[in-house]
């Protein structure tokens, strides 16, 4: 099984953000996803779908992400606002609590779709209501269970970023610990880079944004975040019984291309 992992889209309206063209870069994205990869199963987007929240914002993603030629999952992160993607896209589930979070069964596992965002800071929340509902599903899901998350629940060395990871990790923790045997794998968002690796036993993978990303700045300090404009990318992963596997697609890349 293939699908398509996406992230930080950060869509404005009529407008450029930090000199760029979000919604053109999406644009390409998309095009690059249905010309190269339209046996995928699915797209997971996993959050700041928009950089302001905006109704013109939302209106503007849903006029590119309808050219997907497959499904796509969509999820909310801190640029986001939860009642204006709603009024966008009434049909995307959500938990008994209206928190954007749902899950849905693949041939490999099921899907786990969280919501972290908290209103009132950059930062992730995941109170307990949202982990009532985690807690229920995990313990109705028999099979493997692939998590999607838009803020890390762990720091991953860039201070300004670690700052803002998701302040209720611990508790999270706690709730998926007596299931990490059935996780295959954490995918998230955020951090505008590539990270892969692994969480107390757990792999996960980051992807890098499509407008900008955040500087590899390991030492930098944590009241800044350096922005830069490295390749945006998204992730094409693979899943079979036995492995989960993700691969960076640098899709802007224009190098040329030779036989080895």
């Amino acid at each position: 099984m293939k699908f398509i992992h996406l992230t930080d889209t950060h869509v404005i309206g009529d407008a450029l953000l930090y000199g760029q063209d979000s919604a053109a870069r999406l644009r390409a994205a998309v095009a690059s996803i249905n010309a190269e990869h339209v046996d995928a199963g699915f797209v997971v987007l996993t959050g700041d779908m928009t950089h302001w929240g905006d109704a013109a914002a939302y209106a503007r993603l849903k006029y590119e992400i309808k050219k997907l030629k497959m499904p796509v999952h969509l999820m909310v992160g801190n640029h986001d606002d939860t009642a204006a993607f709603g009024e966008a896209f009434p049909e995307i589930p959500r938990d008994e609590n209206g928190f954007v979070q749902s899950g849905f069964d693949t041939p490999f596992g099921r899907f786990l779709l969280l919501d972290t965002k908290d209103p009132e800071t950059h930062a992730g929340a995941y109170c307990l209501a949202r982990q009532a509902w985690l807690d229920r599903e995990l313990d109705q899901t028999d099979g493997s269970i692939i998590l999607f998350m838009h803020h890390p629940p762990f720091k991953t060395g860039i201070a300004s970023m670690d700052r803002i990871m998701l302040h209720d990790a611990e508790k999270f923790y706690e709730v998926i610990a007596p299931h990490k045997p059935r996780i295959r794998h954490l995918f998230f968002g955020h951090v505008h880079r590539a990270i892969f690796g692994n969480w107390r036993g757990m792999s996960y993978s980051c992807m890098r944004g499509l407008n900008h990303q955040v500087v590899l700045e390991m030492d930098g300090p944590a009241d800044r975040i350096a922005g830069n404009f490295e390749p945006p990318a998204y992730g094409v992963v693979t899943l079979s019984e036995d492995q989960v596997t993700v691969h960076l697609h640098d899709f802007a890349d224009r190098s040329e291309q030779f036989f080895l």
